[in-house]
């Protein structure tokens, strides 16, 4: 039996978005004790386990190819009842994107406003740590993401969309106060017990920075602020707080007037970019998708750049 009947499939997706069989019997008008065997029939047909019963439910790695096949059809379905003039053609088409705060805080949403008005677009945008917007993708839980790699998630295509440049930065108050020696003395020698400002737990840009300088044990492990919003952390250095990698977009003006000192005029960290979204024929998807990445190439070094 190679067929994936679509009752079943549909109530593998509802399961998961809902977080439990009880849920998701209620969303679809059936008893928890249908949704319970359809979800087995279709384990059954793919000889696959595909939920993990876990409060909530999750998708195991079989399915998460299931669940992407769902949305993926559900999208395909959507956009034939446009075309056909089907009733509730009118609602507008909601597109899912995982996007790293650094990008939404600067150059994400000019891009999303040069989308035709006409496409009648909604966004649904989960903010995730470049690194892991690929994750997203392949459980199926966004159509498209801003991610570091640049490997293709099974059914998706990737393209680059650059490289966004960061500074390790500090107000000057605080450096003053814990680089005295800087820059007389190397950089290396003073910044590794210095409070430092990270993003979350996964931030690993700073670390980064300082092994980079010959310190391998990375930035300071128990002087650390964790600020989860772009914004807030640029401020939370300007503030004293610690010292971080800023984003060179938001840092420049800062340093322009004053807020904050360059600790490393000579040195730039690179995070590359790219962009990935579900191989569609969605009209829709593509012009976001070329919207995305004529932003991108204005407001990121090219990868071909120094």
């Amino acid at each position: 039996m190679t067929e994936l009947p679509l009752d079943q499939v549909r109530t593998l997706l509802a399961v998961v978005d809902e977080g439990t069989f009880d849920a998701a019997a209620a969303v679809l008008h059936v008893t928890p004790s249908a949704v319970s065997q359809r979800v087995k029939a279709l384990e059954q047909r793919t000889g696959r386990v595909l939920l993990m019963r876990t409060k909530p439910v999750r998708p195991t790695e079989s399915g998460e190819v299931v669940v992407r096949f769902a949305r993926q059809l559900a999208r395909l379905e959507d956009e034939a009842r446009t075309e056909l003039g089907m009733s509730g053609s009118d609602e507008p088409t909601r597109l899912s994107i995982a996007v790293n705060s650094d990008s939404l805080a600067t150059w994400f949403l000019p891009a999303l406003a040069h989308v035709p008005e006409e496409l009648r677009l909604c966004y649904e945008l989960r903010r995730e740590d470049q690194d892991h917007t690929a994750a997203l993708l392949r459980e199926g839980l966004v159509m498209a993401a801003v991610t570091s790699s640049p490997e293709a998630v099974t059914g998706c295509s990737v393209r680059s969309l650059g490289r966004m440049r960061y500074l390790p930065v500090a107000g000057p108050d605080f450096a003053s106060r814990w680089f005295g020696r800087w820059p007389d003395t190397p950089l290396r020698d003073v910044i590794a017990d210095a409070p430092v400002v990270a993003f979350d737990r996964r931030d690993d840009l700073q670390d980064a920075f300082v092994r980079g300088l010959g310190r391998g044990r990375g930035a300071a492990s128990s002087l650390r602020h964790l600020v989860p919003t772009s914004e807030g952390f640029v401020d939370a250095v300007a503030a004293g707080m610690g010292w971080g990698m800023a984003p060179e977009v938001q840092a420049a003006p800062l340093l322009e007037a004053g807020r904050l000192v360059n600790l490393a005029p000579d040195s730039k960290i690179y995070v590359p970019l790219y962009w990935q979204q579900w191989k569609l024929d969605f009209p829709a998807l593509a012009a976001v998708s070329e919207a995305v990445a004529a932003a991108a190439a204005e407001a990121l070094d090219s990868v071909r750049g120094g």
